[in-house]
């Protein structure tokens, strides 16, 4: 078991696949509420957009982000993915937000579980998500116009993983990361993250051996990270992680984070990012997602990625 000072504290962001930047947008900043922090392109792919979305500030544990490539095909949601992304609000807030996605077209299904209300529905591109109640949700509310602060996504209540078989992953977990098993419901596993707040620290494992294989696209997700504190803490994760012979990659500047990826044993792409620098690295908390920012080493090329993506608004 990691010391509990260097285990994971919580989920840092999910990223999934888009095939239309504009429809991502307006889903996400028009229905649920959530800000456009940052517009920027995908750094190894600069000719299409990256769109992240989160809180005010864009704090780990609210971060969802898109890489939008126009026109994509419609990916298949099955093992081995993260199969649905769940927000979290206060429990008297699921009322609110059944009566808005009808009002939008949406048709959400309710469920309970592990003694929460669930509603879970789909984007645009076919991914699927959840709203969860829960009664003292962590995290910072920001208040846009159609919602109000006292309904509104408080960031991440965790991810569901869809796997064969869950055993190794759930040795990863546990043995390696840090989480604590927190009891199962049927061929559903709850793992939680054993440091931090409880703030977007849930993994659900669920065991689906005779699931039909996933295959991305457009509508799913194409990894999650995880969070560390800082650039040392995250060495210590690079090392601990290459001992268990995971193929760590190296670290990667991604200007608002610094990443390392591996694959768990199910397969899903795992990353592990540091809180920092944040997405006020280059412009204000006022200027969030309002215009187009690129990384010094893109900066260059300007005028040629912004004649290649397509023009986008906020709603």
């Amino acid at each position: 078991m990691p010391n509990p000072s260097q285990s994971i504290p919580g989920i840092h962001h999910v990223t999934a696949i888009t095939a239309d930047a504009q429809k991502n947008i307006d889903f996400y900043c028009g229905i649920l509420g959530l800000r456009l922090v940052k517009l920027t392109v995908n750094f190894d792919d600069p000719g299409s957009y990256h769109l992240y979305y989160g809180d005010e500030l864009g704090r780990p544990g609210t971060i969802l982000t898109f890489f939008a490539w126009a026109g994509a095909y419609r990916g298949k949601i099955g093992p081995p993915q993260v199969t649905a992304t769940a927000f979290a609000v206060p429990s008297t807030a699921l009322d609110f937000w059944s009566r808005r996605l009808k009002e939008k077209s949406i048709q959400p299904q309710a469920a309970d579980r592990f003694g929460e209300r669930v509603l879970a529905f789909t984007d645009p591109d076919g991914m699927p998500l959840e709203i969860i109640g829960t009664p003292n949700p962590k995290g910072q509310p920001w208040s846009s116009l159609p919602i109000p602060a006292d309904h509104a996504i408080r960031g991440f209540h965790g991810i569901t993983i869809s796997e064969e078989g869950y055993e190794n992953t759930a040795k990863l977990l546990t043995d390696i990361m840090g989480f604590k098993s927190d009891g199962n419901e049927q061929n559903r596993f709850r793992y939680c993250a054993g440091s931090g707040d409880g703030f977007a620290s849930t993994v659900d494992l669920l065991c689906v051996p005779d699931g039909r294989h996933g295959a991305m696209g457009a509508g799913v997700v194409h990894h999650v990270a995880f969070r560390t504190k800082d650039d040392a803490q995250q060495a210590v994760w690079h090392k601990t992680l290459a001992t268990e012979r995971l193929n760590v990659s190296p670290v990667m500047d991604r200007t608002y984070f610094h990443s390392i990826y591996y694959r768990e044993p199910g397969g899903v792409l795992f990353e592990i990012a540091t809180d920092g620098p944040g997405f006020t690295a280059d412009q204000t908390a006022a200027e969030l997602g309002k215009k187009l920012m690129l990384p010094p080493w893109l900066e260059s090329h300007r005028a040629e990625i912004e004649r290649v993506v397509p023009p986008v608004h906020l709603p």
